[in-house]
């Protein structure tokens, strides 16, 4: 079967590679055809600690789960910063009158409209 692995180490800069497996392959058998472990090797380090974060077609995969005909095996970044915080810190940049829902309002209209 076909499958394909794709791993953006960096913005603007996606690395995909593509693999013929065996019916019964698991995704961590495809990262090893692929040469993804062995081209990164920071990703096999998160691999074996159990903290690197996998995906099928968007949505999350065990490392020992089956894959079948034309998967796209995703491996995804850690987040550098928790979203909560960098949303309470645009909001603290911006204030509270120019985000959000009522950060435009009509000419003369009341507060909130």
């Amino acid at each position: 079967m076909n499958i394909t692995v794709v791993y953006a180490p960096a913005p603007q800069d996606v690395r995909e590679w593509l693999t013929q497996l065996p019916e019964g392959s698991t995704v961590r058998q495809a990262l090893a055809h692929c040469g993804a472990l062995q081209e990164l090797a920071d990703l096999n380090e998160l691999l074996a600690t159990g903290a690197l974060t996998i995906g099928i077609w968007g949505r999350a995969a065990r490392a020992d789960q089956l894959l079948v005909e034309d998967d796209r095996v995703e491996i995804y970044r850690p987040l550098r910063v928790d979203p909560k915080v960098a949303r309470r810190e645009r909001f603290r940049g911006q204030g509270s009158r120019g985000a959000g829902l009522f950060a435009t309002k009509r000419a003369g209209g009341k507060a909130g409209y």
